[in-house]
């Protein structure tokens, strides 16, 4: 089978453009709303003290307990009560800080303001690393996969800025 030439061969880019194009959209999309549920999740625990917090991790795991009381997910929940309950204000500031910078690149990319591609492939790349030092610390599948889904979403920021620049001049 030959290579496509001619107008197969921009038809064959075109197509693999909007691909690209639209995960690279559907990826900020998701960065988005990622941010949003930080700014939810951090006035939560601003907004709850250490009792409540404990009650609420309680009634999130009791149904899951009474089936399983070997579940990983319920016992894990709630063993990290104690130490959210001890970080509860830094925790909050964090992912308050956290959500509303990735709010503000989000919205700043689908204005195509082009300041904010390099500036979000920034922030990204200070994610992956903290997240690989994490790593370093405690192995976690869990972190691993968002390590890989920012470096993803950063290199489809990357040839979006590309396309964006060359489209400006």
């Amino acid at each position: 089978m030959t290579p496509p030439t001619g107008p197969d061969r921009l038809r064959d880019r075109d197509r693999r453009t909007r691909w690209v194009h639209l995960w690279f959209f559907v990826g900020v999309l998701l960065k988005g709303i990622d941010g949003v549920l930080e700014i939810l999740g951090g006035g939560l625990l601003y907004l709850l003290g250490p009792a409540a917090i404990s009650h609420l991790l309680v009634l999130l795991t009791q149904h899951e307990l009474s089936e399983d009381p070997r579940d990983w997910v319920a016992n894990h929940l709630l063993h990290i009560g104690p130490q959210i309950e001890a970080h509860r204000l830094l925790a909050a500031t964090y992912l308050v800080v956290n959500g509303g910078i990735k709010i503000l690149l989000v919205s700043a990319i689908l204005t195509k303001k082009l300041w904010a591609y390099p500036t979000a492939i920034g922030v990204l790349l200070l994610f992956i690393a903290y997240q690989a030092y994490r790593l370093t610390l405690t192995f976690s599948w869990f972190v691993l996969t968002l390590m890989c889904i920012d470096a993803i979403i950063a290199l489809l920021i990357g040839v979006e800025y590309r396309v964006r620049r060359q489209s400006r001049r």
